[in-house]
């Protein structure tokens, strides 16, 4: 369990469904938060109600958790789409009826389930919203955080289908909109919270109803301009306008007004995989790879982010990379209490754009002969190779059908911790001020047509990686540096579309065709709709 910090679970909400395709369908979800009382977050050694969401906003940030860093949806999707990471089909494991590897090829059919988990993740969060907001009870803080909660969820509807239904009252069924339109409603919900009737270099936000405190859990009103940035970074995808000049103006004004630093060389946290009898173990992880730990908590560089916590239970969503990402053996590292799933490999073209010497390297990825608890070799006695140690290797020998179980680089940005569950304590980033900076260096390098403006805000990216200045910076130079500060953030694929990189052929995947950057509607929505929603071209 987190130090200072306590989660259980009080009540089941029922709420209307979320399917804007079948809106009358109730179902039960258990969306809870530990509190002294209905209505009081517990937080030891804390004044209550300072850390935590109000209460009745709980069922609506905790949503947040669903499909953002465990298996089977959105995080699951954009990693895989992307050309961060593959799950190969290790013989009889993990072909999953060819899911993955349609996802990875891009391939991907309106009857993939891991993309209708997606949409119903984000109509989940917003029925709660819409829930929230429709009892009346809110103030006006309370309102404004609601609308940036569900602003964020139709930005990923926005983002990963287009067009969509724009759903603010339970039990409405609107038509489906156009994607421009779903961008224009997203826009104009940030706006409304953040208090303002449009981003400028001189904005006043002393009238928002959104609060300036540094409480990750919360959003505020540097998380709200920080997800206005993303949005207006990739404008041009959306609607066709490019709007980068007003990302500039949203990422600077957090950079200059809001109270983060970059998790630098002063920030250090206790190592909580150290193992006792393993001196090449770290005492400590500090600057960058102190930020994703298991006690990230509170972070400084955290401007918005997910709670997650290792006492939640099986039947709820759970950040459970150590299951997704870890060779079966690993058990043994860790002692866990599961063993892992041995799922998700590196590519290894991601991770051979990394230079030696980047402590990014270093802290993100498990690479080579694995050692056990005792710091003996980890042996894998069920292994397709000669060689027992579980070694990983940068390169996989193929896709399918008999991906070696140790090939693949695994991730480690996310760091795990001895004796966890499968539930890990990393705090999952929504944003972060490292991702702020570059999104104000490519939206002022794109504005002014000069990808030398990036060079003040990518050296401080780089310095913190103890790296010094690129010799020059081109698209192709910044993209690569994005990819690498940003890996497992969920950001790579909608990169790639903004790049215009998508398509292009990869490891194990050819190259594909336009219409795939945007998902297929998932056909049992249209299905449910009457017909009411249609297709996306080319699906």
């Amino acid at each position: 369990m987190k130090s200072l910090i306590k989660l259980t679970f009080l009540f089941s909400i029922l709420f209307l469904a979320y399917s804007c395709t079948d809106l009358d369908e109730v179902l039960e979800d258990e969306l809870t938060t530990e509190f002294s009382d209905p209505g009081v977050a517990v937080i030891e050694g804390a004044t209550s109600g300072g850390v935590f969401p109000p209460a009745a906003l709980v069922p609506s940030y905790n949503r947040l958790r669903n499909g953002s860093a465990n298996h089977g949806s959105y995080y699951s999707v954009q990693t895989v789409a992307s050309d961060e990471h593959a799950i190969g089909q290790k013989g009889g494991d993990w072909f999953d009826g060819g899911v993955w590897l349609r996802i990875h090829r891009h391939t991907y059919e309106s009857a993939n389930g891991q993309i209708n988990n997606i949409w119903t993740d984000a109509y989940g969060g917003i029925s709660e919203v819409n829930l929230a907001i429709a009892s009346g009870a809110l103030s006006a803080a309370e309102l404004a955080q609601a609308k940036v909660i569900r602003a964020f969820f139709y930005w990923r509807l926005l983002d990963n289908f287009g067009r969509v239904k724009l759903v603010t009252e339970s039990a409405a069924d609107p038509p489906q909109s156009s994607r421009v339109d779903v961008f224009n409603f997203v826009e104009s919900e940030l706006l409304d919270a953040i208090g303002i009737g449009a981003v400028t270099g001189s904005m006043d936000l002393s009238a928002s109803p959104l609060g300036t405190a540094a409480q990750p859990y919360i959003v505020n009103q540097y998380g709200a301009l920080s997800f206005l940035a993303k949005l207006y970074l990739n404008a041009e995808v959306y609607t066709g306008v490019a709007r980068f000049q007003e990302a500039d103006w949203a990422a600077s004004y957090v950079i200059d007004n809001g109270p983060y630093m970059l998790s630098d060389a002063s920030i250090s946290v206790p190592n909580l995989a150290k193992r006792p009898d393993v001196a090449s173990d770290p005492d400590e992880l500090t600057g960058y790879a102190a930020a994703f730990a298991p006690n990230n908590q509170f972070n400084p560089e955290m401007i918005w982010s997910i709670y997650y916590d290792e006492t939640f239970p099986n039947d709820q969503p759970q950040m459970n990379f150590v299951q997704m990402h870890l060779h079966y053996s690993s058990q043994l590292t860790y002692a866990l209490d599961e063993q892992p799933w041995n799922g998700y490999q590196v590519l290894e073209e991601f991770y051979n754009s990394y230079e030696n010497g980047d402590a990014r390297k270093t802290a993100n990825f498990l690479v080579g002969p694995q050692s056990d608890f005792g710091g003996s070799a980890l042996l894998d006695f069920a292994s397709d190779d000669p060689d027992l140690v579980v070694d990983y290797t940068p390169a996989i020998n193929e896709l399918e059908p008999n991906s070696i179980r140790q090939s693949g680089v695994r991730q480690n940005k996310f760091s795990y911790q001895l004796f966890s569950r499968r539930s890990m304590n990393n705090d999952y980033p929504l944003f972060r001020l490292g991702y702020v900076h570059l999104i104000r260096a490519e939206a002022r390098a794109r504005e002014a047509g000069d990808w030398s403006l990036a060079e003040p805000d990518v050296t401080a990216i780089r310095a913190r990686a103890g790296l010094g200045a690129l010799p020059s910076i081109t698209a192709d130079s910044f993209f690569d540096e994005l990819g690498r500060e940003m890996f497992l953030e969920s950001d790579r694929r909608t990169s790639l579309v903004r790049f215009g990189k998508y398509g292009d052929a990869w490891w194990e995947k050819a190259a594909s065709a336009d219409f795939r950057t945007v998902f297929p509607i998932p056909q049992n929505q249209i299905d449910a709709s009457g017909g009411t929603l249609t297709q996306n071209p080319g699906y």
